[in-house]
């Protein structure tokens, strides 16, 4: 949805609220909380009343943003600078709603975008590439594998379609290789760097290939350019954010998982769905 046709909706709460009560329609339907009847009066900007039982009810609830005490027309502009990548200190002055409740706005954003993906099986075959990163703040001594202090996160790239990341907590053979048999078909090609915790990943049933970047970072098809794209993409991101807690860079990283693979759309109608068709 552009900017224009979002002003139109946000012209007045009654109109943001039909378009909302429209879309968890499309997503999961509306029924009676107490009874189960699709059918009901709309009753005024926020409540329902349902035909058989005469209950009323909100539309959202059982959604994440029925907890949520932020006027609907503000609900959608923090969506639409969320998808704009606005970080969550300059959108509260745009929207005029305090920080803390723009913050927690977000966070419920990102979270509802880690459980779609949670829900997604997806299996990454053909071409691919694994590589660990290291995320955190500028500290002093050793730095990539071994640094301390950071998160790792592994990398895996189907070249031509979708990243997936998870954290771990070491790079030793057995967690990479868990990882990979998770995510990736057998019989795939999979390129990495020299790191010796790949090495098992042949005795899996892949086809590994390994580039020595102390002397070239690529030869042929072996390189791993595409996650490491991913990294530079990740990060520079994640640098607005001056600092993200442990508890909450896991929302955070699968965030970036969610652009890089969507990063030729327009995401708000993506967005909107994600978010009331999460399970949190």
């Amino acid at each position: 949805m552009d900017l224009p046709e979002l002003i139109k909706i946000c012209k007045t709460e009654q109109r943001a609220f039909d378009y909302l009560l429209r879309e968890v329609q499309k997503i999961k339907g509306i029924q009676c909380p107490s009874c189960g009847s699709p059918d009901y009066y709309l009753m005024n900007q926020t409540r329902l009343r349902c035909k058989r039982c005469r209950r009323d009810y909100s539309p959202f609830t059982n959604t994440p943003i029925s907890g949520q005490k932020i006027p609907i027309v503000s609900l959608l502009l923090l969506i639409k600078l969320f998808e704009l990548e606005v970080s969550a200190r300059k959108a509260c002055s745009q929207v005029d709603i305090s920080y803390p409740t723009t913050l927690k706005a977000f966070e419920l954003f990102r979270r509802s975008i880690a459980s779609h993906l949670a829900r997604e099986d997806i299996l990454l075959k053909g071409e691919i590439e694994a590589d660990e990163s290291y995320f955190g703040g500028r500290r002093k001594g050793k730095r990539g594998r071994g640094a301390g202090h950071k998160t790792i996160v592994f990398g895996i790239l189907e070249r031509g379609g979708k990243v997936s990341v998870s954290i771990l907590s070491n790079v030793k053979a057995e967690s990479l290789l868990n990882e990979t048999v998770k995510k990736v078909r057998r019989g795939s090609i999979v390129y990495t760097d020299k790191w010796c915790g790949y090495d098992s990943l042949m005795f899996c049933g892949y086809r590994h290939l390994s580039i020595d970047h102390q002397y070239k970072f690529k030869q042929g098809k072996v390189y791993i350019n595409g996650i490491e794209g991913f990294w530079s993409f990740a990060k520079e991101r994640l640098m607005k954010h001056h600092g993200i807690s442990k508890e909450m860079f896991l929302y955070y990283i699968k965030e970036m998982e969610w652009r890089y693979n969507n990063r030729e759309k327009v995401l708000f109608a993506d967005l909107i769905h994600i978010i009331l068709g999460a399970d949190l």
